[in-house]
């Protein structure tokens, strides 16, 4: 056979490796016969070079790779055979994390001393990966990401009695890497059910991934920022909880989540599909319906690497995944307020108030000129307060207890009037001057928000006794008790003006009420709000 031209090989591989004519129009093209240029394109794709490597080598080179012995050209097809077999673990390797290619490559060249180069290596290698159109798979490592979305369409609940229907919102987690989904219904888009969404991701996988992709909705991400995005505070402290971080993606760009998007679509032709005439009446019906429409979806076998979601998980990412805290993220309430003169902020919800150490409030007046604010972020059974992202004070959240005091959050000078001043002390006290004084002041120290705000009055009431004697102190408090007027003014002015002893028709009246038909007592109205109540 006359030998081609070492000019028109290298035009021949040109078109039949870059561009998509048949082989009838490259033979046309280099005015060659058909069978000539299938040959040499055949010599040239089982050698597992590239044009570029080619391009420029000279003639002799590309003679002993066209027209050399027969015995090399298989030599150099066993060694593409062998790297072939490698193909499948190779992308799987290279999914795991801080696994590279090169590194790949080292392991490989490694058992193959006289295996491809490392250029060689990458190009046989990534060009497999185009032919079974896996590149998407490819970009991302085992655990590294999770993507996150709401679909469009929407599902629905019936109510049993009036028989209307709402809709419900259907929330998308998808793994990149293996593909394994994970879909849920929630009432809204409210951020707290994209974080119940999320969490139940996480468990469902079995562990969390080092970053969290969502769309760039409110309840996630507050204000979008190509460079520094505002990521919503509740749920930037829900990626706290669960060691991750939030990684939005770019508005109008599909392409940045293009696996979930991907995930979406099929779930309405998978999920949406089967579930379309059955009729759900609460969450949780709905959401145990596409559980069991879920595990079937990810136990089913994949076009083109004949494995189900599953399998590519527990493969590939189940081992990659970051361990699940101990216990389950717990949602905040937020509110602000004013830090006050005496250290402490109010949580209007329960008229509480909790305290803050006092330096917060002595520095903003010497620097504002006026109080400041500060957020509160509280539970069922804690409250937090932030002075400008920095939590200052926790506290155990008591509705009972007005005042709630941390005593380091105090001053020396309030430390010392405390460890010298207490309730206790205050009542114990007043117990030397008699029983109804002692009565008196703890009555009284009940009455304010705070027993701090009746220390001065309770002293001076103790202290009436150095003008009056205990006798008719004693006397004056028993008599503002019976009447109900529990203040310092009150005991004093009766003490001024000799009326702290009981009438003797005010002492009858309180010893025994006459019987009358008018008083029915508590026993009558009880009675009747019964027979309201059975009627």
């Amino acid at each position: 056979m006359r030998k081609t031209g070492m000019r028109k090989i290298k035009e021949i591989i040109k078109l039949g490796t870059t561009t998509d004519l048949s082989l009838r129009k490259i033979a046309k093209a280099c005015n060659v016969s058909r069978p000539v240029a299938t040959r040499l394109l055949t010599v040239f794709k089982s050698s597992g070079l590239t044009y570029d490597e080619i391009k420029d080598s000279d003639d002799d080179t590309l003679n002993e790779l066209f027209f050399g012995s027969k015995e090399k050209r298989e030599s150099n097809n066993e060694r593409y055979a062998l790297l072939a077999s490698m193909f499948d673990y190779l992308l799987k390797e290279s999914k795991k994390k801080h696994v590279t290619l090169h590194k790949l490559w080292e392991e490989y060249i490694e058992q193959n001393p006289n295996g491809y180069s490392r250029s060689q290596f990458f190009e046989h290698f990534n060009r497999w990966k185009k032919a079974i159109a896996l590149e998407m798979h490819i970009e991302h490592k085992a655990g590294d990401k999770m993507f996150v979305d709401f679909t469009g369409k929407k599902l629905y609940l019936t109510d049993k009695i009036t028989g209307k229907t709402r809709v419900a919102e259907t929330f998308i987690a998808i793994l990149p890497a293996s593909q394994y989904t994970f879909v849920y219904a929630t009432e809204t888009q409210k951020t707290k059910d994209w974080i119940k969404g999320t969490e139940e991701a996480f468990w469902y996988f079995g562990g969390t991934t080092t970053a969290i992709t969502p769309d760039c909705y409110k309840s996630a991400v507050k204000k979008y920022n190509r460079y520094d995005p505002e990521i919503n505070p509740e749920y930037s402290r829900f990626a706290e909880h669960y060691n991750t971080v939030i990684l939005p993606a770019r508005p109008m760009h599909p392409k940045d989540k293009a696996m979930v998007e991907n995930a979406v679509k099929i779930v309405y032709h998978w999920i949406y599909a089967s579930l379309r005439n059955e009729t759900f009446h609460t969450i949780g019906e709905l959401n145990t319906a596409i559980r069991i429409q879920l595990e079937k979806y990810n136990a089913k076998l994949m076009q083109e690497s004949r494995l189900s979601r599953l399998q590519m998980f527990d493969q590939l990412e189940k081992d990659s995944l970051n361990s699940l805290p101990t216990t389950l993220y717990e949602h905040k309430d937020l509110s602000r307020a004013t830090i006050a003169s005496n250290y402490h902020v109010k949580l209007r919800q329960d008229k509480n108030y909790y305290s803050v150490p006092y330096e917060y409030y002595t520095e903003s007046i010497k620097h504002n000129k006026k109080p400041i604010k500060a957020d509160i972020y509280y539970t069922h059974d804690t409250v937090e307060i932030f002075f400008k992202g920095r939590r200052i004070a926790v506290h155990k959240r008591d509705p009972k207890m007005k005042y709630n005091t941390n005593p380091q959050h105090m001053p020396e000078k309030h430390k010392r009037y405390l460890e010298r001043w207490n309730p206790e002390r205050m009542v114990a006290l007043a117990k030397t001057q008699g029983v109804y004084v002692a009565e008196f002041v703890d009555k009284l120290m009940k009455r304010h928000k705070h027993p701090e705000q009746t220390y001065n009055t309770c002293r001076g009431i103790i202290f009436l006794s150095k003008t009056y004697g205990m006798d008719r102190l004693n006397m004056a408090c028993k008599k503002a008790l019976y009447l109900g007027y529990c203040s310092y003014k009150t005991v004093n002015e009766m003490l001024k003006n000799n009326r702290e002893h009981m009438d003797e028709q005010l002492d009858l009246f309180a010893s025994r009420l006459p019987e009358h038909q008018n008083i029915r007592g508590k026993q009558y109205y009880e009675q009747k709000l019964k027979e309201i109540c059975y009627e």
